[in-house]
Parts: structure tokens; sequence; C-alpha cells
């Protein structure tokens, strides 16, 4: 009986989850001031943000999943988040988002990032 041949072994590459710095500096991470915050409507877990970068054009508007980590929508008013603002617009349930909320961690260890004093809206990261 002739021996069947062996399958030839596949080497598994993976990939390299890292970026180049290039490619880091496409990220365009700025604070922007919240101006409105309210639930999306028939939703459990979006807010409709308007925030302030200090363009020319005026606020935008930025739909974030966010609402579990938020006793009151209020409380946002006012605050400095960390936002990536160069995405490609974006609709979620039918609201365009033009941004989204930079935040870290999940459930008990999510968080916002903010500057730990007030700059101008649209001052970026680096």
């Amino acid at each position: 009986m002739p021996e069947e041949p062996l399958e030839p072994e596949v080497e598994v590459v993976k990939e390299d989850p890292r970026i180049s710095i290039d490619d880091l500096m496409k990220v365009e991470v700025k604070v922007g001031t919240v101006r409105t915050a309210e639930p999306v409507p028939e939703t459990d877990k979006l807010l409709r943000l308007t925030v302030d970068f200090g363009e020319e054009a005026g606020l935008r508007q930025i739909v974030s999943g966010i609402r579990a980590y938020v006793n009151e929508p209020e409380d946002l008013i006012g605050r400095q988040l960390a936002f990536v603002t160069n995405l490609a617009p974006r609709k979620i349930k039918g609201l365009e988002s033009n941004g989204m909320l930079f935040a870290v961690g999940q459930d008990d260890t999510f968080a916002f990032l903010s500057p730990d004093r007030p700059v101008p809206p649209g001052t970026s990261a680096h």
C-alpha cells in the first residue's frame, strides 16, 4: 500500500498589532467642550452630544455609547473631553456622528480622558 503524501506544514504568521509612527500621526485627537448632552430616543446606550472644538463651522454632533457611564447627561455639559476628530462621518440611529469620544476602560474601569486644567476647545493631543 503506497504511503499517502504528507501535507506540507503551513506556517502561521501572526500579524504584528503595532502601527508605525506615520499611522499614529494620522489620528487626530482634540479636546472638545461638551455644550449639550441628551439620550438618543429608543436606545439604552447612546447619548447625543454637541461639542465645541473652536471650529468656524460651529459645534459638532457626536453620538456615543456612554449612557451607562453617565448618571445624568447634563453632568457632561461644560466638561472638556478628548475626541478623535478626523473620522469619516457615520450614521448611528439616523443621527450623523462627526467624531468619537476617546475614553479608557469598560465597566468598573471606564473613565473619560480630560485635561487636568482648562484648555482652548480644539487643542490637539500630542
